[in-house]
């Protein structure tokens, strides 16, 4: 439930719309495209069904958020209403603050969403111009949570949940390990490339590193 400011001011209105605790997180979510109760509540981690219930129901009496009822069918998708997709530079502001000010290596118990980690990953590069000096693939096969293919045509980066043969270099590694390596400062990432086991040319293992490592 969020709270009422008492104060006259755009910013304390959209508090009182979108403060909500799983606001930020359900809009996220839908940012990417229309999602079931049940998707949601997996990719909130701990929010409870009740919790869930709750914010979805502010957020469509708030005009950010609404279901979609196919007759016939008993699923309910929910997606965002123009109002909502108002939202995207406010919350890619916020990724970019967070990256910027608020990182750290996840907490003891804390869920790490791989296709989370890689978006903000590639946004990364991406913003920061990193380059490399020819097209390359590297294929991320997480312990837990899928394989995703991060690429670099020559221009941008991009990122793709799936398999790749013949990647340049594959990656397996945890999600919690690759999430705390990508967050402690790059000079300190050394101590963090055991936890990760590197298959490819001796090259290109060695582009990767230089990639993320001073």
């Amino acid at each position: 439930m969020t709270r009422k400011y008492n104060h006259y001011c755009p910013v304390a209105f959209s508090l009182e719309v979108i403060g909500g605790k799983w606001s930020f997180t359900i809009i996220r979510d839908l940012l990417t495209r229309p999602q079931r109760f049940s998707d949601l509540l997996q990719y909130s981690s701990n929010v409870t069904p009740k919790g869930l219930t709750l914010a979805l129901r502010q957020l469509e009496e708030t005009g950010i958020v609404e279901r979609e009822e196919q007759p016939g069918h008993r699923e309910v998708w929910y997606r965002l209403t123009r109002a909502g997709q108002d939202l995207r530079p406010v919350v890619e502001a916020m990724k970019e603050w967070g990256l910027k000010h608020a990182m750290r290596p996840p907490l003891p118990g804390e869920v790490v969403r791989p296709d989370l980690a890689m978006d903000v990953l590639t946004d990364s590069l991406n913003k920061r111009g990193r380059k490399l000096p020819q097209p390359t693939t590297w294929l991320m096969c997480f312990t837990h949570g899928g394989t995703h293919v991060l690429s670099f045509d020559g221009d941008r980066w991009s990122t793709s949940k799936g398999e790749k043969a013949d990647p340049d270099v594959r990656v397996t590694v945890s999600p919690e390990a690759w999430a705390t390596f990508l967050a402690v400062k790059r000079s300190e990432r050394n101590q963090y490339v055991q936890s990760m086991q590197l298959d490819g040319s001796s090259e290109g293992v060695k582009q990767f590193l230089q990639s993320f490592v001073d």
